[in-house]
């Protein structure tokens, strides 16, 4: 916020004031009010350090410390330091602030204000300074209470009891914005400010005190106390002149004794420290009490006295003499109630019994002890005050009947009742009031209360753990509450919990809010009698299983038909058949667990009976079923038979209509055979029923029983149900069996088919696996005939040969001749068809020799000189390379100068928006924005060159020797600045924030030419990172300080490649997708619910012309109520995704496009924070480098895209509301992506968004790593440290004069700072320029006219005068020897060059003892001759030195013999050697050779970089000179209205005696009534007006000259009463910002929507 300076300044610097200007009458009242801001500004500094110096902690910055002191902490904390005995700490309220942070102010912070001014009194302050308490905690006039705090300050001072505070009036630095915001705080509140500088004369005004007087009296004192009598000391304290109070006579022997204790000891003290100070020497008061040591003693006795008077009333239990005791002024006590006295009483006797107990003896109040117990009885005794009150107004609100009201008042903390839940209002509500009812009309004590409320409570979160249905919540909830529910069973938990929650489900069903108690206990009572009853049927299951187990039918009966058991359908007569299904079911469920011991239970009990009642039903039918069919069968009608064969009630299965006859025969077989083997006669018959029970069945009367008969003998004529069913099953299955083979006769025959196949198959497989067997005998066979037919053939062929074999060697010779000569001509003609292809590959031949040669060159640690010789043409300088250099330093310079142009303009287009928008709110005269366009022409007509060209000629770049090292020694300052980055990041630490960041915006953006080549690019990209490392280390306490703060250099960074260098990377990057947003038209992205809302309102009102009856102002839950709102944000959500998707792709695939220097510097910020905080997750540094890379690079492109020259905007446009709401919408939706933040609180109707957040921050984070993931400037620039020494041009920089001056005071004022080594080269260097020179001194004698009066504004426009430094180390090359030696190795490998260029060699000394021919000194001279030819057309800045172009004129021989001298020289220093042939010469020229290639390409890179930045700023220039422009137009529209106004108005005033019958314009008007207007709902309602005198109110509404103008005047029963102006664009916005209603004539409230309905309908036909 500000620094200190030194005290060598000439004169104080108020902020950034400027005090030498010539200022009209309003701009110096205007900067005395500055001034005061900036003076009180500094007295609030000096108050601050002097307040942490005595409190040894950290106050709040000085711009807040006003605010920091009205909690009156501070304050309190100050008077325990100089007044510790009359406030301890202990004393003060919310001395951590923890209360004052969590809640803000509360009243009982004046008390620490109030102990401040008690301590102030009892030090002596006079009370002419003493504030307000109002003034502190209401900040009604907070200067008077820093100029207390100085007056305290000076008398503390002269007490000796404090430090001085110290005088930074002019000293400290503020901000104009921290002045501007202090200046409005002190216009606002009307304050005076106080004479600071008086405040000494007034305190001795106040304090004159005769010194001598005293300093007897304090003598006099002295005296006494060695006398050893009470009665004089005494005498001598009572003095007037001794200034000592609250002397009490009574204590007269105390004050001997105390006195004469701290004089022997103060005594004691003085003779160790000075026993070697000669006793004249010493002061007198070394050894002598003081009048303040003498106070404070006076004081210690009063204060003991006091404390044992309080005692002595506690010991004798006397209520009138402790109150007295308490309010004796020596113990200081605050806060003493006479109506709190017997309170005391009690509590003193209760607190000293206490530390009886505890310590065994009896022991005395201390003073602190006796303040704890006044506090705690008046704590105590507030309390119980308020509890009764709240007591009180519980009961009220609970005979109003508002449950609200009620649950308010119980959560009173001053009840001090239990917890109470808000949701159970009604239930408190309900039962408290009919308790009240009970207690009859004195109400609830607060003992009824605090029972009922519990238990109430415990009610409330019965029922809400009841919503969870957790039963195990609900167990202990019943277990542990304070509910006391009777008749409950720890075995029955279970069941409670079940069914309460079943029971708590039907009641919300019902529409019952809560389950009372009443409504608990009785479902308590309710599960035990069904535990009981359970019990009991336990028992009769048991009996059953029992009665199983007897086997006894009848015992079966009688436990099946115990009350208890509860089981249903048991009929007496099925016992038998109850017993044996309950045998089998029981002797499965044996099976099944494999336990013999199992028992049945009721379910399975009720069921046995259930099925033995169904047998007990189907029995008979299926007995009589089958006697019918024995009976059909005995008739022998087969027909007959089958349709009982098919009766249901037989049960059989398969029964087929075409084997009746079958079936018949069959089953009377059966039954003949059955007969003849057994008894016909019998009239019983035995059925197996479900195959495990028999069932007894008696033909004669169709009964039947499951009880064996007496004497029962089965019918053997009878067939039973099995017989019958295997009889039918058999015939059936043959039938099934003869229809089968009918139907599948083919079938089977393809099946023989298939068999005979396979055994055919088989054979042939048999016979092709033996032939397989014998397949090398076959062979063998084949073989054999084969070559005795060959053998034939060769020998008949043979044969003829040797018959003809003359003709055989002719005819071999021209096959042999013509098969060459055919192949030489086609490779011939081949070649010519190929010529070109042939001359490629020579080329290509020719390339990988050059490429293994230069490899050989550049990686071969020696490589040989022939391979060197081949590439030394590269180091000569061509044409090309002077055209390119003098290219790229005209760009250069051109590139700097259209920077600061473009700046400068920039300035000036903003300043005239300003005065613009002061004109429309008419702040300013259309004569001062004139006059500001006319000096923005003035500033574009000056090139500035002339005066470029003067300073050159007279100034710093003189011809005079002085001049010249002035120049020089500048030069080699700014290349050691250049070339260093730690000096100018360490001063950038060193200024305040606002300065270091114009320092960045001017010098060192100058100093490296804005970057406009790799390698200042490159070594300002090292300054960022020292910088960067520099205030992670030094200023970054947590991570999350880099996003919170706004860090220096992060913030410079993201300036400068949002600037020149990186405006085209951002426009690549962010035009294509932001166009389309701003070009979609349907595009309308509006994510807050209450502007949807009211949108909507306005559309319906616009389109009915009638008032809507929903509300105008709604919460965003209101609004999100409504289903058309909830639909139109849904729409919203969905396009916002869309949008932020294109922009987000667009980010994320154009990697390459983000600038270097932004994502290196994304890389050196996560590297340093990793460093610093290795604990930081991964994911946490990514978010960190997203907030640099996309909130503060890419966000306000997006947002404000015309500001940042993402798009094209013609002069005087600018975007919509709507386009930039829709732009704002996605980069907000992108921050919270890159945060990965959720939406959450304020921005609840959000959250479906957040899972598209989630995934899309994953896209962001692999962007983010992979823009980290960059090499190292070294290599991407590719510069090391012999960069500068094969460059064709030194580094030149532009830089204006002023710009020098401050760049040399700042470096003296901090160079203990930055540079604390007093060897350092940046000492030696400001040695060499001395003093800081000015303006006039640079520029040159005579540059500024003695005489002019306007002589500083003309020094001060020249100051601003550019020249060129062309950069220079002085540290360059080394001194004496070294320095020598270094030159003579540079000028011998330059010697050597030119020798091996034309006399070729395997080695150096080679060469060189080689005496040259004719023909290469000819070529020699030819070469020489170019070169001076070549040198006499470089410009002067790239010419070669003297002594280089001398030795480069030698003959050849004269060369060669000048290296072998130079090369001897060069042995002896050890810097070559003759044994390895001078190879360290011919490396360095390899060096040299790869040096100058990097150079050349970079060189190319840069000239293209360079024409692309320029093409880019002189478009923005060209933009700039449109705004320019358009503003002369504006300005001359505002001319021409204002010449024709005037005009106008003149005609008025000449027409004022014409006659009034001359013609007029009458615009049409329209008048309504105000009932009228409240019918059509413009009006909705007229303060202090009812609305049946609407019609005594008449409007008339009536259209002025200006279009869009209306003029509405009202009326009251046809007396005018006022008039207003409408502007119709001012009812549209105000429909645009979702007004709905507007205040007219400060009385009227009007729809807007429906007033522009109105006049759009009458005025423009719509």
């Amino acid at each position: 916020m500000y620094h200190e300076e030194t005290t060598s300044l000439h004169k104080p610097r108020y902020g950034t004031i400027q005090d030498d200007e010539r200022l009209s009458a309003e701009e110096m009242d205007e900067r005395r009010r500055q001034n005061i801001a900036y003076e009180y500004l500094c007295r609030l500094e000096e108050a601050k350090q002097w307040m942490e110096a005595c409190l040894e902690e950290d106050l709040p910055p000085t711009t807040e410390l006003e605010e920091g002191l009205r909690n009156g902490v501070y304050l309190g904390k100050l008077a325990t330091f100089f007044a510790p005995k009359m406030v301890s700490e202990k004393r003060l309220y919310d001395r951590d602030q923890t209360r004052y942070k969590a809640r803000g102010l509360h009243f009982r912070h004046t008390d620490n204000t109030v102990q401040w001014l008690r301590a102030m009194e009892s030090v002596g302050l006079p009370k002419i300074f003493y504030p307000e308490t109002t003034d502190v905690y209401d900040r009604k006039n907070m200067p008077k209470v820093i100029y207390c705090i100085h007056a305290l300050s000076l008398y503390l001072y002269k007490r000796g009891i404090a430090p001085q505070i110290q005088d930074l009036l002019g000293k400290v630095d503020f901000t104009e914005e921290e002045i501007s915001n202090m200046r409005i705080e002190l216009e606002k509140y009307g304050i005076q400010m106080p004479a600071f500088h008086k405040i000494g004369g007034i305190l001795s005004s106040e304090l004159s005190v005769d010194e001598a007087a005293l300093h007897a009296a304090v003598i006099a004192i002295n005296e006494a106390v060695d006398k050893g009598e009470a009665s004089v000391t005494m005498g001598a304290l009572k003095n007037p002149n001794a200034m000592l109070r609250n002397i009490q006579e009574d204590l007269g022997q105390d004050y001997q004794h105390s006195l004469s204790q701290d004089k022997a000891r103060k005594k004691d003290q003085s003779s160790r420290r000075h026993s070697s100070i000669a006793t004249e020497e010493r002061d007198v008061y070394e050894e002598l009490l003081t009048q303040q040591e003498i106070q404070d003693c006076t004081d210690t006795v009063n204060t003991k006295a006091a404390v044992r008077q309080v005692n002595e009333a506690v010991l004798a239990r006397d209520e009138e003499a402790l109150l007295a005791g308490l309010r004796l002024e020596a113990l200081g006590l605050f806060g003493v109630q006479e109506a709190n006295s017997h309170c005391y009483l009690e509590h003193f006797i209760s607190y000293c019994q206490h530390k009886v107990k505890e310590g065994g003896i009896s022991m005395l109040l201390g003073n602190e002890e006796i303040q704890r117990v006044v506090s705690s009885c008046n704590d105590f005794a507030e309390a119980e005050k308020r509890k009764l009150e709240a007591v009180t107004a519980i009961n009220a609100a609970i005979r109003l009947g508002n449950a609200a009201k009620t649950v308010e008042e119980l959560m009173n903390l001053e009840a001090q009742l239990p917890i109470v839940y808000q949701t159970a209002a009604n239930l408190y509500q309900t039962e408290l009031f009919s308790l009240q009812l009970q207690a009859g009309r004195a109400g609830l004590s607060h003992e009824e209360l605090s029972v009922a409320v519990e238990m109430l409570s415990a009610v409330a979160v019965l029922n809400e753990v009841l919503d969870t249905k957790d039963p195990q919540a609900v167990i202990e909830q019943l277990t542990d509450s304070p509910l006391g529910f009777t008749n409950m069973d720890q075995d029955n938990l279970n069941r409670y919990a079940d069914t309460l929650i079943k029971l708590r489900a039907e009641a919300l069903a019902n529409g019952q809010e809560f389950l009372t108690w009443n409504d608990v206990q009785k479902c308590i009572d309710t599960v035990n009698v069904q535990v009981h009853e359970e019990h009991e049927r336990i028992i009769a299951i048991a009996e059953i299983n029992e009665a199983l187990n007897s086997g006894d039918p009848q015992q079966t009966l009688a436990a099946l038909l115990l009350p208890t058991a509860k089981l249903t359908g048991v009929n007496p007569a099925t016992a038998k058949h109850y017993h044996d299904v309950l045998h089998y079911t029981k002797l499965l469920l044996c099976q099944r667990s494999g336990d013999e011991c199992a028992v049945l239970w009721l379910d399975q009990i009720q069921q046995a009976i259930h099925t033995a009642n169904q047998d007990e039903e189907e029995a008979p039918i299926l007995a009589r079923a089958i006697a019918d069919i024995n009976r059909m069968v005995a008739k022998g009608d087969s027909q007959n038979t089958l349709q009982a064969l098919q009766a249901p009630s037989a049960g059989l299965r398969a029964v087929l209509s075409e084997c009746a006859d079958t079936y018949q025969t069959e089953l009377a077989q059966r039954q003949t055979d059955n007969a003849a083997t057994g008894s016909s006669e019998s009239v019983w018959v035995k059925h197996l029923i479900k195959d495990r029970y028999d069932y007894f069945y008696n033909l004669q009367n169709g009964e039947g029983t499951w009880k064996e008969p007496e004497g029962f003998v089965h019918n053997g004529g009878q067939l039973n149900k099995q017989e019958i069913q295997g009889a039918i099953s058999c015939v059936t299955a043959e039938y099934n069996r003869e229809q089968l083979w009918l139907a599948n006769e083919s079938l089977v025959t393809q099946l023989q088919a298939r068999i005979r196949g396979y055994l055919v198959r088989k054979a042939n497989a048999q016979r092709k696996e033996y032939l397989c067997q014998q397949e090398p005998h076959v062979v063998k066979l084949q073989a054999c005939w084969k070559g005795y037919k060959q053998r034939k053939m060769y020998k008949d062929r043979m044969n003829l040969l040797q018959t003809n074999v003359a003709s055989v060697v002719k005819i071999q010779s021209l096959a042999k001749m013509w098969k060459c000569k055919r192949k030489y001509i086609q490779r011939l003609k081949y070649f010519k068809d190929h010529e070109t292809d042939i001359v490629k590959i020579q080329a290509f031949l020719k390339a990988n020799k050059a490429r293994d040669d230069y490899r050989t060159l550049t990686g071969a640690k020696d490589p040989p000189l022939s391979v060197v010789r081949k590439f030394a043409h590269l180091l000569e300088q061509s044409s090309l390379d002077l055209q390119e250099e003098q290219e790229v330093t005209r760009l250069r310079e051109e590139l700097v100068t259209k920077i600061r142009s473009n700046q400068q303009m920039e300035k000036d287009l903003n300043l005239m928006d300003i005065k613009i928008g002061l004109l429309v709110k008419n702040r300013i005269t259309l004569q001062d924005v004139v006059s500001h366009n006319k000096k923005m022409k003035n500033k574009k007509s000056k090139t500035g060159k002339d005066g470029l060209a003067a300073g050159e000629r007279l100034g710093i770049k003189g011809l005079s020797k002085g001049k010249r090292r002035k120049l020089e020694a500048y030069q080699h300052l700014f290349y050691l600045l250049q070339t260093n980055p730690s000096y100018l990041a360490k001063l950038i630490f060193q200024m305040p924030q606002n300065k270091s960041t114009k320092f960045m915006d001017t010098v060192i953006f100058t100093l490296y030419n804005y970057a406009s080549n790799q390698r200042e690019e490159y070594l300002l990209l090292k300054l960022f990172k020292t910088a960067l490392e520099e205030e992670v280390k030094s200023k970054v306490d947590q991570i999350q300080d880099i996003v919170t703060g706004n860090p220096t250099v992060i913030k410079m960074v993201v300036s400068f490649n949002r600037g020149a260098r990186g405006h085209n990377a951002l426009r690549h990057l962010l035009a294509p997708v932001v166009k389309d947003i701003i070009e979609d038209k349907n595009l309308g992205i509006n994510t807050n619910p209450v502007d949807v809302y009211k949108a909507w309102v306005n559309q319906l009102e616009m389109a009915t012309g009638e008032a809507s009856k929903l509300p105008y102002e709604v919460t965003p839950e209101q609004a999100m109520s409504h289903e058309e709102v909830r639909n139109r944000l849904e729409a919203c959500s969905l396009a916002l995704r869309s949008a932020t998707d294109k922009v987000l792709n667009s980010i994320v695939s154009s990697l390459d496009n983000i600038p270097y220097g932004m994502r290196y510097i994304a890389k050196v910020l996560k590297n340093s924070l990793h460093e610093k905080f290795p604990d930081a997750s991964e994911d946490e540094l990514m978010k960190i480098v997203g907030n640099l890379l996309y909130y503060r690079y890419m966000n306000p492109a997006i947002v404000a895209p015309d500001g940042f020259d993402i798009i094209d905007m013609s002069a005087g446009g600018q975007l919509h509301l709507d386009q930039r709401r829709n732009l704002g919408s996605v980069a907000k939706m992108l921050q919270h992506v890159a945060a990965n933040k959720l939406f959450e609180g304020e921005n609840a109707h959000m959250t479906p968004m957040n899972n598209y957040i989630t995934q899309s921050y994953e896209k962001f984070r692999a962007f983010f790593q992979a823009a980290c993931d960059v090499p190292e400037p070294e290599e991407k620039f590719n510069v090391d440290e012999y960069s500068d020494m094969v460059t064709l041009s030194k580094p030149i920089i532009y830089i204006s004069i002023e710009e020098i001056i401050n760049t040399h005071s700042l470096l003296l004022e901090h160079l203990e700072a930055i540079s604390p080594d007093h060897n350092d080269l940046l000492h030696e260097l400001l040695q060499d320029l001395g003093d800081v020179p000015d303006v006039e001194e640079l520029l040159g004698e005579g540059a500024v006219d003695p005489d002019d009066s306007n002589r500083e504004n003309t020094l001060s426009q020249l100051a601003k005068t550019e020249i060129s430094l062309t950069l220079t180390s002085k540290f360059e090359l080394l001194e004496g020897d070294d320095k020598d030696m270094k030159i003579l190795m540079r000028k011998t490998k330059k010697l050597i060059v030119d020798v091996v260029r034309i006399q070729p060699g395997e080695t150096l000394p080679e060469i060189l003892e080689t005496p040259a021919t004719a023909l290469q000194e000819s070529e020699h001279a030819k070469v020489v001759e170019h070169r001076a030819i070549q040198d006499a057309q470089t410009p002067e800045g790239l010419k070669s030195s003297p002594a280089v172009l001398e030795d480069i004129q030698l003959p050849l021989e004269q060369k060669k013999r000048k290296i072998q001298r130079n090369l001897r020289t060069l042995e002896q220093a050890g810097l070559v050697t003759e044994s390895n042939k001078y190879q360290e010469l011919i490396n360095d020229i390899s060096k040299d050779i790869r040096y100058q290639r990097r150079y050349r390409q970079r060189r190319k890179a840069e000239l293209v970089k360079l024409q692309q930045t320029l093409m880019a700023l002189n478009s923005k220039a060209a933009f700039y000179q449109d705004q320019m422009n358009y503003y002369d137009t504006y300005i001359k529209t505002c001319l021409d209205n204002l010449n024709r106004k005037n005009a106008r108005r003149s005609i008025k005033l000449e027409s004022k005696g014409n006659d009034k019958g001359s013609k007029k314009w009458k615009p049409q008007s329209l008048k309504y009534t105000a009932a009228r207007l409240h019918e059509k709902g413009v009006i909705l309602e007229i303060e202090g007006l009812q609305t049946n005198q609407f019609k005594n109110v008449m409007f008339d509404i009536s259209p002025t000259e200006e279009v869009g103008d209306f003029e509405v005047k009202a009326k009251f029963m046809g007396v005018e009463m006022e008039k207003v102006q409408l502007h119709f664009q001012d009812l549209l916005q105000l429909q645009y910002e979702g007004v709905a209603v507007m205040k007219m004539f400060d009385k009227a409230k009007v729809n807007v929507n429906l007033l522009i309905f109105l006049l759009n309908k009458k005025f423009y036909g719509k």
